[in-house]
């Protein structure tokens, strides 16, 4: 199955952009979680290299993309610049980046221009985290921490950042956004593969989509592993 890396910038120890009360690592955070959310909900198997609040060094970042092999690796911040000077949104790549990297980096940008930022371009930068990265990889700076309507767009039309990258990855995938409807069994499939419970999603895939009765041997051995998963959090 496909795997994708989500990498909400900064945390812990490092905010990122400050603006008020407002802080880069917490927003940033809430974004990534809520895209990992709908990408599992397409059957896809989602890391994310932080879901609290705190620190991961980047050259870590990048040490857990490559061990995990993911697909692609998309690394997710806010920009700041000086109070209300800077508005709009940019997607960088390294500049030896892969066409599969450029791509995907054109289509998230172009997919949150439509949700109503200002397009400040596709742009390439030395970043420690697209350097390093083995997976094609992208940096999205998701409007300007320093501006209000950028504020208020990143808020208001949350919803819609978020289907408007999760459809931009599933582009690059070759897939498309579903109805929430279709998305419950592939969700639970893609948790069961990232626990290691199932090991063949194909297979049950195919006996959901042709409607027909799974094995008795793999049925046997689902509940045994679902039964020691359960066992092991429960100690």
């Amino acid at each position: 199955m496909i795997k994708i890396g989500l990498d909400a910038g900064h945390g812990g120890a490092d905010p990122g952009a400050v603006y008020g009360e407002r802080k880069e690592a917490d927003d940033v955070l809430a974004l990534g979680k809520a895209i990992a959310g709908k990408l599992r909900s397409h059957g896809i198997i989602v890391g994310e290299t932080r879901t609290k609040d705190i620190s991961v060094p980047l050259s870590k970042r990048a040490r857990l993309s490559n061990e995990r092999a993911y697909d692609y690796f998309i690394s997710i911040h806010r920009n700041a610049y000086l109070p209300e000077m800077a508005s709009g949104v940019e997607t960088f790549i390294h500049p030896k980046a892969s066409d599969k990297a450029v791509s995907l980096a054109r289509t998230i940008q172009e997919s949150l221009v439509e949700v109503g930022f200002v397009d400040r371009g596709v742009k390439q930068a030395n970043f420690q985290v697209l350097r390093e990265t083995k997976a094609p990889a992208v940096l999205v700076e998701v409007g300007f921490l320093d501006h209000s309507d950028d504020n208020r767009m990143f808020d208001t039309k949350r919803d819609k950042i978020v289907d408007a990258i999760t459809n931009a990855i599933l582009g690059q995938l070759g897939k498309k956004l579903k109805e929430q409807d279709e998305m419950k069994i592939e969700s639970a499939i893609a948790l069961l593969v990232e626990v290691g419970i199932i090991e063949t999603p194909e297979y049950w895939e195919t006996c959901i989509n042709r409607n027909v009765p799974p094995r008795s041997d793999y049925v046997a051995l689902l509940l045994e592993r679902m039964a020691n998963f359960v066992q092991t959090n429960l100690n």
